[in-house]
Protein backbone atom coordinates (compact mmCIF):
# COMPACT_ATOMS: atom_id res chain seq x y z
CA UNK A 1 0.00 0.00 0.00
CA UNK A 2 1.43 3.37 -1.02
CA UNK A 3 1.78 6.20 1.47
CA UNK A 4 -0.69 9.00 0.98
CA UNK A 5 0.66 12.52 0.95
CA UNK A 6 -0.13 14.28 4.21
CA UNK A 7 -2.62 17.08 3.61
CA UNK A 8 -1.77 20.15 5.69
CA UNK A 9 -4.85 22.11 4.61
CA UNK A 10 -5.09 25.79 3.83
CA UNK A 11 -4.71 28.52 6.42
CA UNK A 12 -8.43 29.39 6.22
CA UNK A 13 -9.65 25.79 6.41
CA UNK A 14 -7.33 25.05 9.33
CA UNK A 15 -8.35 28.19 11.23
CA UNK A 16 -12.06 27.35 10.94
CA UNK A 17 -11.63 23.67 11.88
CA UNK A 18 -9.24 24.58 14.72
CA UNK A 19 -11.71 27.05 16.19
CA UNK A 20 -14.48 24.45 16.14
CA UNK A 21 -12.24 21.84 17.81
CA UNK A 22 -11.21 24.41 20.45
CA UNK A 23 -14.81 25.36 21.30
CA UNK A 24 -15.90 21.70 21.46
CA UNK A 25 -12.96 20.72 23.69
CA UNK A 26 -13.68 23.61 26.09
CA UNK A 27 -16.99 21.92 26.91
CA UNK A 28 -15.34 18.71 28.16
CA UNK A 29 -15.42 18.01 31.87
CA UNK A 30 -12.30 19.06 33.79
CA UNK A 31 -10.94 21.43 31.13
CA UNK A 32 -9.24 24.63 32.30
CA UNK A 33 -8.13 27.60 30.24
CA UNK A 34 -5.06 29.74 30.86
CA UNK A 35 -4.82 33.49 30.30
CA UNK A 36 -3.07 32.83 26.96
CA UNK A 37 -5.82 30.51 25.70
CA UNK A 38 -4.11 27.18 26.37
CA UNK A 39 -6.68 24.51 27.23
CA UNK A 40 -5.55 21.79 29.61
CA UNK A 41 -6.92 18.81 31.44
CA UNK A 42 -5.24 16.78 34.17
CA UNK A 43 -5.33 13.06 33.37
CA UNK A 44 -3.01 11.78 36.13
CA UNK A 45 -1.53 13.57 39.12
CA UNK A 46 2.24 13.76 39.62
CA UNK A 47 4.46 14.64 42.57
CA UNK A 48 7.28 17.05 43.26
CA UNK A 49 8.30 20.19 41.44
CA UNK A 50 7.41 21.54 38.02
CA UNK A 51 10.03 22.39 35.39
CA UNK A 52 11.10 25.97 34.73
CA UNK A 53 12.41 27.62 31.57
CA UNK A 54 16.04 26.62 32.21
CA UNK A 55 15.35 22.89 32.64
CA UNK A 56 15.55 19.93 30.32
CA UNK A 57 12.55 17.59 30.36
CA UNK A 58 11.99 13.95 29.47
CA UNK A 59 8.45 13.30 28.26
CA UNK A 60 6.28 10.80 26.53
CA UNK A 61 3.94 12.60 24.19
CA UNK A 62 1.36 11.98 21.52
CA UNK A 63 0.85 14.95 19.22
CA UNK A 64 -2.24 15.12 17.04
CA UNK A 65 -3.56 17.60 14.55
CA UNK A 66 -7.04 18.99 15.19
CA UNK A 67 -8.35 16.44 12.67
CA UNK A 68 -7.00 13.49 14.70
CA UNK A 69 -3.99 12.71 12.52
CA UNK A 70 -1.03 11.59 14.64
CA UNK A 71 2.05 13.76 14.12
CA UNK A 72 4.29 12.01 16.65
CA UNK A 73 3.84 9.35 19.33
CA UNK A 74 6.66 8.48 21.74
CA UNK A 75 4.29 6.26 23.75
CA UNK A 76 4.04 3.96 20.74
CA UNK A 77 7.74 4.20 19.88
CA UNK A 78 8.79 3.47 23.47
CA UNK A 79 11.44 6.21 23.33
CA UNK A 80 10.68 9.41 25.25
CA UNK A 81 11.60 12.85 23.93
CA UNK A 82 14.30 14.84 25.70
CA UNK A 83 14.47 18.59 25.09
CA UNK A 84 15.14 21.88 26.81
CA UNK A 85 12.12 23.90 27.77
CA UNK A 86 13.36 26.71 25.53
CA UNK A 87 13.15 24.36 22.52
CA UNK A 88 9.43 23.72 23.05
CA UNK A 89 6.68 25.74 21.39
CA UNK A 90 5.12 28.39 23.65
CA UNK A 91 1.97 26.40 24.45
CA UNK A 92 3.90 23.29 25.43
CA UNK A 93 6.30 25.32 27.58
CA UNK A 94 3.37 26.84 29.40
CA UNK A 95 1.69 23.47 29.86
CA UNK A 96 4.80 21.69 31.08
CA UNK A 97 5.27 24.34 33.78
CA UNK A 98 1.90 23.22 35.22
CA UNK A 99 3.09 19.63 35.59
CA UNK A 100 4.95 17.70 38.27
CA UNK A 101 6.99 14.58 37.52
CA UNK A 102 4.69 11.65 36.79
CA UNK A 103 1.75 13.84 35.80
CA UNK A 104 -0.11 13.34 32.56
CA UNK A 105 -2.04 16.16 30.90
CA UNK A 106 -3.88 16.88 27.70
CA UNK A 107 -3.13 20.25 26.13
CA UNK A 108 -5.04 21.91 23.32
CA UNK A 109 -2.58 24.39 21.88
CA UNK A 110 -4.05 27.10 19.64
CA UNK A 111 -2.05 28.04 16.52
CA UNK A 112 -0.76 31.27 18.04
CA UNK A 113 0.92 29.22 20.83
CA UNK A 114 2.22 26.64 18.32
CA UNK A 115 3.51 27.21 14.78
CA UNK A 116 1.00 29.92 13.84
CA UNK A 117 0.55 31.01 10.26
CA UNK A 118 3.65 29.26 8.95
CA UNK A 119 3.00 25.69 10.10
CA UNK A 120 5.90 23.25 10.49
CA UNK A 121 7.37 20.34 8.55
CA UNK A 122 5.08 18.55 6.16
CA UNK A 123 2.57 17.54 8.85
CA UNK A 124 1.49 20.78 10.53
CA UNK A 125 -0.34 23.23 8.34
CA UNK A 126 -0.75 26.97 8.79
CA UNK A 127 -3.13 28.00 11.60
CA UNK A 128 -3.35 24.43 12.90
CA UNK A 129 -4.38 23.72 16.48
CA UNK A 130 -2.56 20.81 18.13
CA UNK A 131 -3.60 18.30 20.78
CA UNK A 132 -0.83 17.01 23.06
CA UNK A 133 -1.10 14.06 25.46
CA UNK A 134 1.99 14.49 27.65
CA UNK A 135 3.46 12.57 30.59
CA UNK A 136 6.36 14.31 32.36
CA UNK A 137 8.85 11.53 33.18
CA UNK A 138 11.84 13.49 34.44
CA UNK A 139 13.24 16.99 34.95
CA UNK A 140 16.96 17.50 34.44
CA UNK A 141 18.10 20.61 36.26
Amino acid sequence: MADKKFNKGSAGQNRKASEKFYQDYRQKEGVSISSTGLLYRLLEQGEGVAPCEQDTVVVNQRILNFDGKVIADTYKLGMPDVFTMKEAIAGLQEGLMLMCVGARYEFVIPPELAWGKRGASNKIGPNALLLFDVRLLEIRF
